[in-house]
């Protein structure tokens, strides 16, 4: 595999969204960050080194608004986050995807995607995940599903009130999140997205890796949506591991358990 070399694309409003990606063989590993986290950590870094080893694809992006991506993130919402994940799978799934052009194959059939989604990431990777075919492989880390919608109904009905009459509030009082306000078309989007989580389903294989102590994203919330989506399909090929962390889950334990999850063939 090449080292990670940095791409462009054009999003609809011709704001460019960056990323960094390497070619591989076999396998295209594609990272979704979480809510207000720049494409490279410890778990892009971790995987780009794997996937190195093995020979596989690697890529990982900043969505508009966010890290070296262009546009202001005021002006984006999830639709707008997703429209940014679907772009850069369809990049994956329709690109070169062989280190060295002279091995490639006609009749060669492309990569298998994995994508790891972290977080917020999380929800954004399982819903490409049930558009795209190309798509055989989840790993969840702690996934924030309708984690605004979620927000939104947590926060006192007075907060609430605000943040729709005045149309932003910050996802919390953290002086880290004080200068990221969201718009209340994010409560909205949220919402309608989370009714269509189950329909229609596509059985993509789907790991969730949850931190017992997580506070940011409580671990019940996996714990839900595993038992709404087996009452649906029984056989959907699904597995909740509960290990003992927080919402980073950024320890050598925890990384070392990533990579295993990894490693498993699609």
């Amino acid at each position: 595999m090449n080292s990670p070399h940095s791409f462009e694309l054009a999003a609809a409003d011709g704001k460019i969204i960056r990323g960094d990606r390497a070619e591989g063989k076999n396998r295209q590993i594609l990272f979704i960050t979480g809510f207000l986290s720049k494409r490279w950590g410890n778990k892009s870094r971790a995987l780009a080194e794997w996937c190195e080893e093995n020979g596989w694809g690697f890529c990982c992006y900043d969505v508009r608004g966010f890290g070296d991506s262009g546009g202001t993130f005021t002006d984006y919402t999830l639709s707008d986050w997703i429209a940014d994940a679907r772009l850069v799978l369809n990049m994956l799934r329709d690109g070169q995807h062989l280190t060295h052009p002279s091995q490639a194959r006609q009749d060669a059939p492309p990569p298998t995607i994995t994508i790891v989604g972290n977080s917020f990431g999380g929800w954004i990777a399982w819903m490409m995940a049930q558009e795209c075919p190309a798509v055989e492989k989840l790993i969840l880390i702690a996934p924030a599903f309708d984690a605004i919608g979620v927000r939104a109904r947590e926060i006192s009905a007075d907060r609430r009130k605000r943040w729709k009459d005045t149309g932003w509030m910050p996802w919390d009082d953290e002086p880290a999140h004080k200068d990221w306000p969201l718009s209340w078309k994010w409560v909205e989007e949220s919402e309608a997205y989370w009714k269509t989580t189950f329909d229609p389903l596509r059985p993509v294989k789907t790991t969730i890796l949850h931190g017992l102590q997580d506070t940011v994203i409580l671990p019940g919330g996996s714990s839900q949506l595993v038992e709404q989506l087996l009452s649906r399909d029984p056989a959907f090929p699904i597995e909740l591991h509960l290990i003992q962390g927080d919402h980073r889950l950024s320890s050598p334990e925890q990384v070392e358990r990533l990579r295993r999850l990894v490693l498993e063939t699609p």
